[in-house]
C-alpha cells in the first residue's frame, strides 16, 4: 500500500471537470485507488464517490494505492493535483 498526502491547489476544488480528469488518470492503473478526506475514504475511479466528498482548494487529501502500480498511480494523481488541472 503507498499512500502520500497533497494540497488541492486550484481554488475551485476537485468539482466536475477536474474530478473528471482525476478519475480518468486513475482509471489508467490496475490498483486499487482511493481518495480520503478528513477519515472519509472512497473509490478514486468513482466520479459520485470524489465528487460526494465536496473538496475545495486549500484542503489536503491522502491519495491512497495497492497492487502492482501503487506507486506510479500515486505519484500521477498527486503531480495531477499540485498542476492544479491546468485551471
Amino acid at each position: 500500500m503507498y499512500v502520500k498526502e497533497v494540497l488541492v491547489q486550484n481554488q475551485v476544488g476537485l468539482h466536475a471537470r477536474p474530478a473528471t480528469f482525476f478519475i480518468q488518470k486513475a482509471n489508467e492503473y490496475k490498483s486499487s485507488i482511493w481518495v480520503e478526506k478528513e477519515e472519509r475514504r472512497v473509490n478514486a475511479k468513482s466520479l459520485l464517490g470524489v465528487l460526494s466528498l465536496g473538496i475545495v482548494g486549500g484542503t489536503t487529501i491522502k491519495i491512497i494505492a495497492d497492487g502492482s502500480d501503487e506507486t506510479e498511480a500515486v505519484e500521477s494523481l498527486v503531480k495531477l493535483v499540485q498542476s492544479g488541472f491546468a485551471e
